[in-house]
């Protein structure tokens, strides 16, 4: 059905829709490649939410002679609705293309495959998917969040090669090299937002800022303004006011329990205005409820990727709620003996309690290794 040619130019569209990896949120990544006659005409990417998207971007130094008659290789199915821009479908139909092969098609249920329908009765042709395994993993998190209603949740986890995060005591800086810790800015401005919990703030006075001279981008100005959300869980709101993590640039989000003291948030709010957001959530066993803290972050703040950065109750909190998506662990050649903190509070008895990972990606970052692994799915 597809050809090499066909293979060869969805592939430089997916590889244009990376360029967009940083600054697109909440928006997917997009990648278009117009072709005529074998070559190339133009091509095209997304790249901030409320400018053009992929297939305008691409169409915008061509005319409709041009176009005629042109093949699209596009990595999501255009868009066939007005937002902040115009439908690329209509773009698409006004420019006289005969062809348009997509990646795969859009994941919003409410919209999904109304493009294409658009584009037939327009008498183009459309085929697809192609390479649909690389354009979904392009936008994990949107397509979560159009068919989940909550973010991709990843976790990023610090450890010795014996397994510990931290000494018993709390202490934990540094385990792993500076290559590392570079390594975790890129992950952090791909989210949309980083959460971490009350014990963590308490701890290490975390900021959660990114930091420019570690994220070696040629657009790294844009990406710092589009820092990530920062989300703090603490159920009985009981966060100092004079915590680091407000003296950064950005909002912070802190969650709460419906318990939790009124005047506590009072004080809060009354000392950072412009900075502090509150929401409340049930709780049980004295814990939020995560589920509904992603359901409020996908849905009201539009939230497609998140980077967890908690210790072992937290991050375990989440793992055996079934939220947790795909780990990172950075694993440094040292070790903290049999007294150090774990990966995950995971109490399990048996080797048939045990959570199968499937690895995605091994390297050496510096002194260290970095592993990726998404969480294969569990009834706990």
């Amino acid at each position: 059905m597809f050809s090499s040619d066909d293979q060869h130019f969805m592939l430089h569209a997916v590889q244009l829709a990376e360029r967009g990896r940083f600054t697109t949120r909440p928006n997917p990544r997009v990648g278009c490649v117009i072709v005529k006659n074998g070559g190339i005409l133009a091509e095209g990417w997304h790249y901030r939410a409320g400018e053009p998207h992929a297939e305008v971007q691409a169409l915008k130094s061509l005319d409709q002679e041009a176009t005629a008659g042109a093949t699209v290789y596009v990595t999501l199915e255009p868009c066939s609705h007005h937002g902040k821009t115009g439908p690329c479908v209509q773009a698409l139909i006004d420019a006289g293309v005969s062809r348009v092969i997509y990646g795969m098609r859009d994941p919003n249920p409410l919209v999904g495959g109304k493009g294409l329908t658009m584009l037939e009765a327009a008498g183009i042709v459309t085929d697809g998917p192609l390479l649909e395994a690389q354009t979904k993993a392009l936008n994990v998190g949107f397509i979560s969040r159009m068919q989940r209603q909550r973010p991709w949740v990843r976790c990023k986890l610090a450890a010795s090669i014996d397994g510990g995060t931290a000494m018993a005591n709390g202490e934990s800086q540094w385990i792993t090299g500076t290559a590392a810790r570079s390594d975790v800015q890129r992950w952090r401005a791909q989210s949309c937002a980083l959460v971490t919990g009350i014990g963590s703030i308490e701890q290490d006075n975390s900021r959660l800022t990114l930091r420019k001279d570690e994220l070696p981008l040629d657009n790294v100005d844009d990406v710092i303004k589009l820092a990530p959300l920062r989300v703090v869980l603490d159920t009985r709101l009981r966060i100092s006011p004079d915590a680091a993590i407000f003296a950064g640039e950005g909002k912070v989000l802190v969650f709460v329990g419906k318990e939790a003291p009124e005047a506590n948030e009072k004080r809060l709010l009354k000392q950072w205005p412009d900075k502090v957001l509150v929401e409340r959530v049930d709780t049980c066993k004295e814990r939020l409820d995560l589920a509904a803290v992603l359901e409020i972050l996908a849905n009201h703040y539009q939230c497609n990727e998140i980077l967890l950065e908690a210790g072992a109750t937290l991050s375990g909190s989440f793992l055996r709620a079934g939220l947790l998506d795909e780990v990172i662990i950075y694993q440094a050649p040292i070790l903290l003996g049999s007294c150090a903190r774990p990966l995950f509070d995971l109490p399990l008895d048996t080797m048939s309690d045990k959570v199968s990972l499937q690895m995605t990606d091994q390297r050496a970052i510096g002194h260290d290794w970095r592993w990726v692994a998404n969480v294969m799915t569990r009834s706990w």
